[in-house]
């Protein structure tokens, strides 16, 4: 049975190094960076009975419909710098969309090709955009963690750099470089409420592997009484609440859904130690709910395809009328709270169907 709702009692003596500088400011020389929007919807605030709540748009971002340019550009420079100098190499990696579209931009970027490989599910549209950054595409019949295991059983060390973005006994550098690119976003989000005298007191964080929700949590919890922090999956690929209660991390199978970047059955292991101890609660939603949220979020002006909107889906889920009872309380919610949505995608990375 799918544990819709799985509220954490996080360690709250713990705290994380927090994240390196160097990924922001290498992110501000590349072509067309600036933050990204962060947008109030003062009627999903007045739905959910809090002050505000706060949308950060990701559906523009270094020409990319998605905050998985961060990462992927940060990593792919950084494992480059260790590189054979003046050899061409091949980037490889597995995605069910916006990674590999990401890895193959910045390796044609930085002068090297790249290699992708993509699980069942993924929109045709998604995989076409991968191919127009000039990769090459092997798509698969399996699913994710399928994929995955293609890519790196494919690796020539001499030729070829593995750039994926979750974790494993042994691979967890360049993981890691790829978290740390995602602080950017965090560092955007606390400058752009600081301008409004305002902080977060709740972050919903859609997850797949993790290292999102990871990098959320190395930002907010490298100091004490820092704001709460859910994690949100699809009910057919919820990972988090089953490793939670195992207090390990645990894979389930996955099944079909439209939220495809979020159809991960394994969380990160390099996230796992994060998740344990600095995440409140984990949420799971169904493809109703999430498309939903994506049309209310459209007619608000937000660009967001189904994976951005699962985190309004969740909020809704706990918070708004009919919520779960014990959440609000459980997250510490009152009507002065402020309220961070994660629109991790644009509604052009992976089109949402009409209604």
């Amino acid at each position: 049975m799918i544990t819709t709702w799985q509220p954490h009692t996080r360690n709250s003596t713990w705290t994380c190094a927090a994240p390196s500088i160097d990924a922001i400011a290498f992110h501000q020389t590349l072509p067309g960076y600036a933050p990204t929007p962060l947008i109030s919807l003062p009627t999903i605030a007045a739905e959910l009975g809090v002050a505000h709540v706060f949308a950060k748009d990701e559906s523009q971002r270094l020409g990319l419909p998605a905050f998985k340019a961060l990462g992927a550009s940060w990593a792919i420079h950084r494992a480059l710098q260790q590189a054979p100098t003046g050899q061409q190499m091949t980037i490889v990696t597995a995605t069910d969309g916006n990674h590999g579209r990401a890895v193959a931009k910045f390796s044609k970027m930085f002068g090297h090709r790249a290699r992708i490989y993509t699980p069942a599910g993924v929109h045709p549209s998604a995989i076409q955009a991968i191919r127009d950054e000039g990769a090459d595409v092997t798509e698969r019949s399996g699913n994710y963690d399928d994929a995955v295991a293609a890519a790196a059983a494919s690796i020539d060390p001499a030729h070829d750099i593995l750039v994926q973005d979750t974790s494993w006994s042994g691979y967890e550098e360049i993981p890691s470089w790829i978290v740390e690119g995602y602080a950017t976003l965090f560092a955007e989000v606390d400058e752009q409420l600081a301008a409004k005298q305002l902080s977060v007191d709740l972050a919903v964080v859609p997850v797949g592997v993790g290292s999102l929700l990871q990098s959320a949590l190395s930002h907010y919890r490298a100091h004490p009484n820092g704001p709460a922090i859910i994690s949100v999956e699809p009910t057919v690929a919820a990972c988090i609440a089953p490793s939670l209660q195992a207090n390990e991390p645990t894979s389930v199978d996955t099944g079909i859904t439209v939220m495809a970047g979020l159809n991960c059955g394994t969380p990160s292991e390099l996230a796992w130690p994060y998740i344990v101890n600095g995440l409140d609660g984990a949420v799971a939603v169904t493809d109703d709910e999430d498309i939903a949220s994506a049309h209310d979020l459209a007619a608000l002006k937000v660009p967001s395809d189904p994976c951005g909107a699962a985190g309004l889906a969740a909020a809704r889920k706990l918070l708004g009328s009919g919520g779960i009872a014990g959440a609000r309380k459980h997250l510490g919610i009152t009507e002065d709270s402020v309220i961070l949505l994660l629109i991790t995608e644009g509604s052009d990375a992976n089109p949402l169907e009409e209604r």
